[in-house]
């Protein structure tokens, strides 16, 4: 068997496969006081489910929300920072970038919080910008920094001397002094974390690192102590923001490369299915309880980006390009001081959560909004673990938002979920049109718990002509984990004009890294044959401050020549113009990759002489006073080749759909849906 295991917001998300069995899936309540416990909750279950035996369990793939929480809530280690000397407010300085220069109090705007000042020291040691050592790294400044910050209370101490992504022998001396002198203390170095040029930035992504460090390797241990302890002898593997997968060992020795793991994996999930429906170019739509993360996909891989943003705070960490927003299901619909109606990003969440839940929430969600307007059965919730109160949904409604705006409760609810959609809209908006993509041009996958019920309304306001739904939706991303491959990416900084190298210096750079992914790969126990390498370098003119990440292909005739071109390419494609000025090598980077497969979900052929209709319903769907009497589906029953005409909503175990008037859908080979616009 193998199991894939999503931690969402709102919900854990469970799916498994063995060879000749129909798959499972299983959605339960998530625990945000401790993820582990849903996680075990829902394992039981789900091995409950397939017979038992832990022992037929081959592997865990898990996608975990750990490590970003531990940044929204502060709930991460007491962190130092190590540095050279003169450098200790580099973390507080940051790059003197103000996004709200005309407010009255200004808030910080580079993570202080990871460590304070009095929690920063100095360490008397020099590289110079050539990589030569300048001033020798003085131990007995190392000891007294140490001994200063620890009573201080640090836990987890980050590491970042200047240059030493050329040279990194005093910081890896400083760790040998810190892991003899103090054993419990959790240290992260630069030269490791992010081996590139830019202090701020490397110092960030850095302490960030030794900040999460302690309370995800604790996570991660206390889950495969657990799991021997029920009989489960099976290797735990992590999904990491690049969309690859990791054994947990690993993934808790670099605990920052685990921010968005969970929507990384709904990327994977959203790509492959689109790819076995036939579609290379898409936008993939994941609304889930607590927010909605929306991906580019073009050519049937996605969008990658060398840094990314947690907590409103950039992190030079590689991310699948994903614009997570507070829209969710859970997202809590309120007034402005101008009696504005918005929505979100507050969500309810698992607990109290929705009004509709009847466990003490009282806020108004968009999940209320769709139970009132007759989308949702309330007695097939997430397969029936949850009755949904609707008296209850409808107070709230009318109680927080209709009676204020001077609304109908049907009329609120509406309204609710235009905000919302329009929220939606302008996130799809960022990740095609703004990056010079027409969304026209690209079909939507919805996925999510949530997704599929918006996902026409979207499509609509788009343009786009094309939706699909996958078999399984709400438990897409668990299903996208089992489909990762297994990815182990190392970069260093090569700073040094095109002109100026050679080939054979950019080979051999790059033949010291691939040994330091054979070594990470080694550990997944795989077979140095079957890995696929790829090579890119960060580029830019210069002069220039920021760069591009270009393919570096070692087999073609030059490959000088053509990492120039690609470049060349790239600048204009992403900023509209290009000159023929020379440029300058800034990173390399390889990236081993194993596995994966062609398709997320089995296949599955249904005959049945049933209709599919389950029984009719009246739902709101453009115009409040109005409601249409629609036609209720059971997807289970609807077999390959099936057609239907919209209006109409379609239920199963992990989700709901909405399909449109004016739009007809087809199930697919593989159980997927396409919804097409009609002319």
């Amino acid at each position: 068997m193998e199991i894939g295991i999503d931690t969402g917001g709102t919900f854990t998300d469970f799916i498994c496969r063995a060879e000749g069995e129909p798959e499972r899936i299983l959605k339960v309540p998530s625990t945000p006081d401790d993820p582990s416990r849903a996680v075990l909750e829902g394992l039981d279950r789900i091995l409950h489910m397939m017979g038992g035996a832990p022992n037929r369990v081959a592997r865990i793939v898990h996608g975990t929300t750990v490590a970003t929480n531990a940044v929204l809530e502060r709930k991460g280690a007491c962190t130092g920072l190590l540095t050279t000397t003169g450098f200790r407010d580099v973390l507080e300085i940051g790059r003197q970038l103000r996004t709200a220069i005309y407010d009255l109090e200004l808030d910080p705007e580079t993570p202080v919080f990871l460590s304070p000042g009095a929690r920063r020291a100095e360490v008397r040691e020099r590289i110079a910008a050539t990589g030569e050592v300048v001033v020798p790294l003085d131990e007995g400044s190392v000891v007294e920094a140490a001994e200063r910050l620890l009573e201080e209370g640090v836990e987890a101490v980050a590491v970042c001397f200047l240059f030493s992504f050329l040279n990194p022998i005093h910081e890896l001396r400083t760790r040998e002094i810190l892991e003899s002198r103090y054993p419990d203390l959790t240290v992260s170095l630069s030269c490791e974390v992010d081996p590139a040029f830019r202090e701020y930035e490397r110092t960030v992504v850095t302490a960030f690192d030794a900040y999460i460090k302690p309370v995800l390797s604790h996570y991660l241990h206390r889950m495969s102590r657990q799991l021997t302890r029920g009989g489960v002898d099976a290797p735990l593997q992590i999904m990491q923001s690049r969309g690859g997968i990791s054994a947990a060992e690993t993934a808790a020795q670099r605990p920052v490369r685990l921010f968005l793991s969970g929507p990384a994996a709904g990327v994977i999930g959203g790509g492959q299915t689109g790819h076995g429906a036939g579609f290379e170019d898409l936008i993939t739509l994941d609304m889930g309880g607590t927010s909605c993360d929306i991906a580019l996909i073009t050519a049937g891989a996605p969008l990658v980006r060398a840094e990314g943003r947690i907590a409103g705070y950039s992190v030079r960490v590689p991310m699948v390009d994903v614009n997570a927003i507070g829209a969710g299901g859970g997202s809590i619909a309120w007034l402005d001081a101008a009696g504005g109606l918005r929505v979100g990003p507050h969500s309810a969440g698992a607990d109290p959560g929705p009004a509709c839940y009847a466990r003490g929430g009282e806020d108004v969600t968009v999940t209320d909004a769709s139970l009132a307007l007759g989308y949702l059965d309330p007695d097939y919730f997430a397969d029936g673990a949850l009755t949904l109160d609707v008296e209850r949904a409808r107070t709230a409604i009318e109680t927080k938002v209709a009676t204020p705006m001077g609304l109908t409760i049907e009329q609120a609810a509406l309204g609710i979920h235009r905000v919302v959609n329009a929220q939606m809209a302008e996130g799809m908006r960022l990740v095609s049109i703004r990056q010079g993509f027409d969304p026209r041009d690209f079909a939507l996958v919805a996925l999510g718990g949530a997704g599929p019920l918006h996902a026409g309304l979207l499509a609509e306001e788009l343009g786009m002509g094309e939706i699909i739904v996958p078999r399984h939706p709400g438990v897409l991303s668990a299903a996208g984990l089992l489909a990762a491959p297994i990815e182990h990416e190392v970069s260093v900084g090569f700073p040094i004009d095109l002109d100026a190298t050679t080939i054979d210096a950019i080979s051999a750079a790059l033949g010291r890294l691939d040994a330091r992914c054979e070594a990470l790969m080694a550990n997944e126990a795989a077979s140095p044959g079957a890995v696929q390498v790829t090579y890119a370098a960060d580029v830019c003119y210069v002069g220039q401050s920021h760069y591009l990440e270009v393919r570096v292909d070692l087999h073609e005739r030059d490959p000088i020549r053509g990492i120039y071109h690609r470049f060349i390419e790239a600048h204009d494609h992403v900023f509209g113009y290009s000159t023929e000025s020379p440029i300058r090598v800034v990173n390399l980077r390889s990236v081993h990759r194993l596995g994966g497969v062609g398709t997320v979900e089995q296949a599955k052929t249904i005959e049945l002489d049933t209709t599919p209709i389950k029984t009719y319903r009246e739902v709101i769907l453009d115009d409040a006073s109005r409601p249409v009497r629609v036609p209720i589906y059971d997807r289970g029953q609807m077999a390959e080749g099936s057609r239907l005409e919209g209006p109409a909503v379609i239920e199963q175990a992990d989700s709901t759909t909405v399909l449109l008037p004016g739009w007809s859908a087809e199930v697919i080979a593989g159980g997927h849906l396409i919804f097409t616009k009609r002319d």
